[in-house]
């Protein structure tokens, strides 16, 4: 990565972040609640998701084509991948080619899920991409390598998510099935390592058990995006007028603002189209 120049030009520029399609929709939540002042772009990839299914060099390209939209075009300060399969095949390319600090999901939840447990056994779910890449692995061995790690792909859950099916009798039959190996290997903290699985979060924990904590990466994402743009000079704190959160899809536009109002709020009042290049 290339360091940017603070100033107050990079003060007012957004921070962009880009996901398959609605999951990095709880990045986004938590970085507008903990960075108000901040201006955000969001791109959601629906017209080609979901990317858990897909070998990771074709994800590695989508992600390094969107991650260069947002800074070429849209001027962003910083980037989040907001997506954890995403990140598993293009974080490290994407913070060599772009001139903007890069952020991903995948550190910041693993912090938090090694500090969260009590039994030392913790589980990771996420899409096959995700768990096939061993990015998980990698970064709980890397973080504490005492604990002991079982990880589940769970193929179906995004699909759910994007077609706002989140409390079904089948997605809770599918949860049961997928979520076995981890209830077998008994761990007493459990990452939604996908962004999209916090919105089956309700599913999961009837299906874990209530004393089985659930860690979500977002929240751990927005604050590291907060100190990094302290450390770098690059925090907005006073806006100079109404605050822009501009989501674009690659996908039906109007699907998109509609779900997605319903699952981040009223910031996503309208949506634009992004065309791939």
């Amino acid at each position: 990565m290339i360091p940017m120049e603070p100033g107050a030009a990079a003060h007012e520029r957004p921070i962009g972040m880009f996901d398959s399609g609605f999951g990095g929709l709880t990045v986004a939540r938590a970085v507008i609640d903990l960075l108000p002042a901040e201006d955000i772009v969001y791109i959601g990839d629906t017209g080609r998701y979901p990317y858990g299914p897909r070998p990771l060099p074709e994800v590695r390209d989508f992600a390094l084509e969107l991650g260069r939209s947002l800074v070429d075009d849209h001027g962003v300060k910083l980037l989040i991948v907001a997506c954890n399969t995403a990140a598993a095949a293009a974080l490290d390319e994407l913070r060599r080619i772009v001139d903007v600090p890069v952020v991903g999901v995948i550190d910041p939840g693993v912090r938090s899920l090694v500090a969260a447990t009590r039994n030392g056994r913790v589980g990771v779910i996420g899409t096959v991409g995700t768990i096939a890449s061993g990015a998980y692995q990698r970064a709980v061995a890397e973080a504490d390598a005492s604990v002991v790690l079982t990880c589940a792909a769970c193929p179906g859950f995004v699909e759910f998510v994007e077609q706002d099916e989140t409390r079904s009798e089948q997605v809770h039959v599918l949860a049961e099935r997928l979520l076995a190996p981890v209830r077998a290997a008994g761990v007493d903290t459990l990452l939604l390592g996908c962004t999209h699985y916090p919105y089956l979060a309700r599913t999961i924990s009837d299906v874990m058990g209530r004393d089985v904590v659930l860690v979500s990466s977002a929240d751990e994402t927005a604050f590291e995006v907060r100190d990094l743009l302290l450390g770098c000079g690059l925090q907005r704190t006073d806006p100079p007028g109404e605050v822009s959160h501009r989501f674009l899809s690659s996908g039906d536009v109007s699907a998109f603002r509609t779900l997605g109002q319903r699952l981040l709020g009223p910031e996503l009042r309208e949506a634009e189209v992004w065309v791939s290049g």
